[in-house]
């Protein structure tokens, strides 16, 4: 039996592709669930499988005068003839590798094909769990009408992965089709029923962009530009808010890429999405008037009350400040954390210093009230946006 189980352990290690010390561990326990099984009891006992694939089996007993369990107990003379120094009382391992002879070859089969299955797919969900959190190339499949759509990502285990887009992961204005190559964003790595893992893959997710943006970007990828916030419209538009930690580093520059080379690839990517690249600032009234570029406000208030920032714009700008359908001031607002309300001057309200001092010295004014002079509705003044 031994030469038998030892081919089948290699056997195991070639076909599964498993590290041997994996296979090893989950071999020997088991054989100890299959003695267990089959003979009850167990506890004292401890089985191993060295590299070779020999199995050792030991078991602890109790020194005694006169033994009554053999399964538990030692004889003093017994065990002093193991260990010389063995006193009454005292627990010993004694070798016990007849057990290994003892365990009913088919239970044996059974438990050990189980234990190797479970210990394959934890192997492979481990290996897969390393992928959340970054992109992939899959390849569509099929369009599961009650699900989404499924992926291949060229697993040597297609039997046990199967990848999944959700249509909440899609982008409304991309069309896919069977055997297209996509690469997408990897959201989790779930277990699922009958020992099926799943990969749940995403084009809609902001970390996509994040993700495009360190790989075109060695300055973000090395640390040199940080990306602090994005937000995003999927297949629409996105804003992303980077700041330099190196001085004299263009943040945005650098994103942009010699003649647009860089930021051309992710928006080629995305399918033409449009990306307006935002520089971050520490203060939040500055950072509310960088996030509703292109426009450039005449003043920005903050109210911390209710986490509002009331922003000036002139008139000729308010529409394009707000957006269509309010997309500007909607992004801006999600990638700051600030509710925007965007809003003309008041009649009679005149600006005389530049755009920058006005912004800067906001923060001075945050709980002022508004200019009335005949309170206005935000519809007619502007728009509010979370």
């Amino acid at each position: 039996m031994r030469s038998e189980f030892q081919a089948a352990i290699a056997q195991l290690i070639a076909e599964k592709g498993l590290p041997r010390e994996v296979v090893m561990e989950t071999v020997a326990n088991a054989l100890l669930s299959a003695y267990r099984k089959s003979f009850g009891g167990g506890d004292n006992v401890r089985i191993e499988v060295d590299k070779n694939g020999e199995v050792h089996v030991w078991t602890t007993k109790r020194v005694v005068a006169q033994v009554k369990d053999p399964n538990e107990e030692i004889s003093l003379a017994e065990a002093q003839r193991l260990m010389p120094k063995a006193a009454l009382g005292q627990t010993i391992e004694v070798d016990s590798s007849h057990i290994f002879e003892r365990i009913p070859t088919q239970t044996a089969k059974q438990v050990i094909l189980q234990r190797i299955r479970e210990a394959e797919h934890e192997h492979l969900y481990e290996q897969l769990k390393e992928w959340v959190g970054e992109i992939r190339l899959g390849t569509l499949t099929r369009r599961d009408p009650a699900r989404g759509w499924v992926l291949d990502f060229d697993l040597d285990r297609v039997d046990k992965v199967e990848g999944l887009m959700p249509f909440s992961e899609e982008v409304p204005s991309e069309h896919y089709r069977v055997g297209q190559r996509l690469r997408v964003y990897i959201v989790d790595v779930r277990r699922v029923q009958g020992r099926l893992l799943q990969i749940v893959a995403s084009r809609s997710h902001r970390d996509l962009v994040r993700r495009l943006f360190e790989a075109e970007v060695p300055e973000i990828y090395e640390g040199m530009v940080e990306i602090k916030a994005i937000a995003r419209e999927p297949g629409s538009r996105t804003k992303v808010a980077v700041v330099a930690h190196q001085e004299g580093l263009d943040p945005i520059g650098s994103c942009v890429g010699v003649r647009g080379s860089r930021i051309n690839n992710i928006v080629r990517e995305l399918n033409d999405e449009k990306i307006d690249i935002i520089l971050w600032s520490p203060d939040p009234a500055t950072f509310v008037a960088n996030a509703l570029s292109p426009v450039k406000p005449l003043r920005v208030e903050l109210r911390e009350a209710d986490r509002t920032a009331q922003v000036v714009v002139a008139e000729k700008q308010l529409s394009l400040a707000i957006g269509k359908d309010g997309q500007n001031a909607r992004l801006a607002a999600k990638l700051t954390g600030w509710r925007v309300d965007v809003v003309k001057p008041a009649e009679g309200e005149v600006y005389e210093e530049p755009a920058e001092e006005a912004i800067s010295s906001a923060s001075a004014r945050r709980e002022r009230g508004r200019h009335d002079g005949g309170r206005r509705s935000a519809s007619s003044r502007g728009g509010k946006y979370r």
